[in-house]
């Protein structure tokens, strides 16, 4: 069975030899993996992937090998299957929306679990039980003002809570197609100063003190040009920004590849900035970085670019408590962290992978639009939001 997990590995397109198939093997004659199936899988992840682009592909690998891999929901299987054919849903009139039940988010979660305790059937079209494409306030499919999504995929981009694991994909930083537009754009993204030990020969300055010398050469240096320019990047992930993996991965790959800048640094969230950053998206989950420890090492002169495509519940943005993920809920509200961050950086600006008709469609991204200029993730719009941060500063698009 194990070497089915190695061909399987190999199918997927990791690149897994066999030094880091040997060290597995000790792992295991080792007793490492604790025979239990979710300690075999962090540790046969940890010795055969070099990179966490591969995490995705060795997911697949290991779902083929090994079936029934448990997860961390305790939400009952028939529930989720029932959730996997929704039923179409029939959009309120402003009279249904408005008499709506508003719940809070603690409120929200007490009553999906005692809820669940209750439900014995399938579900759809009601106002009261988890199901799909109805006024409840669980399920999916349906509408509902301060809801929790439970299985499927989002649409209306209006969950309050969704009630699932988040599993986010790290952006790539190995692309090598379609490069060549996002590196011209980041080309500007250069602030060139003369720092350091004067090493370098100012040929015109030499030629000119020479000549005040009456021919007597006297060479003259100067300390080399070199690009000042320090950049911060914020990447949403996961959700509704799935469809972007691309362009964002194509952007991520270009700024590795930018050698001129003096730093770079990246970090991943998810929806809005809370008081966590992850330096690899599954970071986002455990051992992420406090925000408030990320503003206070950099200094304000570093150039920030936000990835995101802005739209979310309002509550997730504006209110206490408010992360989609109910396992990461803080007191501090999204908006605050962006005030902050557009506070203490001289330059920010936001991108937005959406079409422009849609921004204004979205409350929070209007909101958003307030704190950062707005630019579409494209060539032409990454051209004019570079040319906000090391140039005069512009209007919000």
């Amino acid at each position: 069975m194990f070497l089915d997990l190695f061909y399987a590995l190999r199918d997927e397109g990791v690149p897994t030899g066999l030094q880091e198939w040997l060290m597995l093997m000790e792992g295991l004659e080792k007793g490492l993996h604790g025979s239990s199936l979710r300690r075999f899988y962090n540790l046969s992840r940890s010795c055969l992937i070099k990179s966490e682009t591969y995490f995705d592909a060795f997911d697949r690998a290991f779902l083929k090998v090994f079936e029934g891999v448990e997860g961390e929901l305790e939400i009952e299987s028939e529930v989720l299957d029932w959730l996997q054919d929704p039923k179409n849903f029939e959009p309120l009139t402003d009279e249904q929306r408005a008499a709506l039940e508003r719940l809070a988010s603690d409120e929200l979660l007490q009553k999906f679990l005692e809820t669940l305790e209750e439900q014995t059937e399938r579900h759809d079209g009601g106002g009261k039980w988890v199901g799909t494409g109805g006024r409840s306030p669980y399920g999916h499919g349906g509408e509902h003002p301060t809801g929790i999504r439970v299985g499927g995929p989002g649409r209306n981009r209006s969950a309050m809570k969704v009630a699932e694991e988040r599993r986010y994909q790290d952006y790539r930083s190995d692309q090598t197609l379609d490069l060549r537009q996002t590196k011209m754009a980041l080309r500007k993204l250069r602030q060139l100063t003369r720092t350091g030990a004067a090493t370098e020969l100012d040929l015109d300055e030499t030629i000119d003190e020479t000549c005040r010398q009456a021919g007597e050469i006297e060479l003259v240096f100067r300390p080399e040009r070199k690009n000042d320019v320090r950049l911060l990047l914020l990447m949403d992930v996961g959700g509704t920004m799935d469809p972007y993996y691309e362009p964002v991965s194509r952007l991520l790959t270009a700024l590795h590849e930018e050698r001129g800048l003096r730093d770079f640094k990246a970090y991943y969230f998810h929806n809005t900035p809370y008081e966590l950053l992850g330096k690899t998206a599954a970071l986002l989950r455990k051992d992420a970085i406090p925000t408030g420890d990320v503003l206070r090492t950099l200094d304000p002169r570093w150039k920030v670019v936000i990835v995101g495509d802005a739209a979310m519940h309002p509550a997730e943005l504006l209110e206490s408590y408010g992360n989609i993920d109910p396992r990461r809920m803080a007191e501090t509200t999204g908006i605050h962290w962006l005030q902050r961050i557009a506070d203490h950086f001289h330059r920010s600006v936001w991108l937005n992978p959406d079409p422009r008709g849609m921004w204004d469609q979205s409350h929070t991204c209007r909101v958003i639009q307030r704190l950062f200029p707005m630019y579409h993730l494209s060539p032409d719009g990454l051209a004019d939001a570079v040319s906000a941060l090391v140039g005069a500063r512009t209007h919000t698009h």
